[in-house]
């Protein structure tokens, strides 16, 4: 529930924060962080790739990426790093889904938007039918919801300050050499974001820091994609060609001790290590690529 210390959230400046950054997922999270007065632009700018569902396949809106990722960021500043930061962003999550399924009756950007980003005569349609303006206005409608959310997370107790490992995307960031904020940061991805069965949420931290090594290298759309394709196509590989953790599982996890414990025995550690070897393929400096 909002209270009088809630961060302000201004619908103009959401709108036009979504217009000026061009993605849901960076607007609604640079949105999220300067309410809670810390702006990340790199890693704003590393959501941008999921926006359109993971690189455009149609799955979890961006709205969901940019939101759970904003709500690591403010857990890990007020938890630390660790487990306590890694459940609470999870927690976060789990509630930032629910209100979002709940109010728009899917949390998956093809059922949203009946718009298949991979092909252009689509784009342009969903362009003609004013596509943008209705996602313009349901950042601006939820981003005051993810940050309700995040702030009832906050006010619990951390749960689960115990489990180890908490989230699966934390474990993939971590093996890649990322720092525990940037663990804790995706630590909500987990489970297909808030262990809602969606796409696999290792899979979209992996997007996310070749997002953020790709913003900074100032790469271009074509050169994200390329970078994208080939670590999807590795996670395809060692998931059985599935993209959703309900279906690479065969169910979806009841809680976080529940989804700790699947990764303490070693369940997805395959997937995570194909991720992993993809990922660092494609973070290798150009000229040893070209060298190898």
């Amino acid at each position: 529930m909002t209270t009088d210390a809630s961060p302000k959230i201004s619908s103009i400046d959401t709108a036009v924060t979504f217009w000026k950054c061009g993605t849901c997922s960076e607007g609604t999270m640079n949105t999220l962080d300067r309410a809670f007065d810390h702006p990340m632009e790199t890693e704003e700018h590393g959501v941008m790739p999921l926006a359109g569902g993971i690189a455009q396949h149609g799955y979890q809106c961006g709205i969901l990426w940019g939101s759970a990722c904003a709500a690591g960021a403010e857990a890990c500043r007020r938890h630390g790093t660790g487990s306590a930061a890694e459940a609470t962003a999870l927690r976060a999550a789990q509630g930032i889904v629910e209100s979002f399924q709940a109010r728009n009756g899917s949390i998956n950007c093809l059922e949203i938007t009946e718009t298949d980003w991979t092909k252009k005569s689509q784009m342009l349609l969903n362009f003609l039918k004013g596509g943008p303006i209705t996602c313009t206005l349901m950042t601006v409608k939820f981003a005051p919801l993810a940050r309700d959310e995040i702030q009832a997370a906050l006010s619990e107790e951390p749960g689960c300050a115990a489990c180890s490992p908490v989230s699966c995307a934390a474990e993939l960031v971590r093996k890649l050499g990322m720092s525990d904020e940037h663990a804790a940061m995706v630590a909500g991805f987990a489970g297909g974001i808030g262990l809602s069965g969606g796409a696999c949420g290792a899979l979209g931290a992996a997007v996310w820091v070749l997002g953020m090594d790709s913003a900074r290298q100032g790469l271009g759309y074509n050169g994200v994609n390329a970078r994208n394709g080939q670590v999807i196509e590795a996670f395809l590989k060692s998931s059985g060609h599935e993209f959703e953790c309900a279906e690479i599982v065969g169910r979806t996890f009841e809680d976080i001790e529940d989804h700790a414990e699947h990764l303490r025995t070693g369940g997805c550690a395959a997937i995570i290590d194909a991720l992993a070897a993809a990922t660092r393929a494609e973070l290798e400096p150009r000229e040893q690529k070209l060298s190898a």
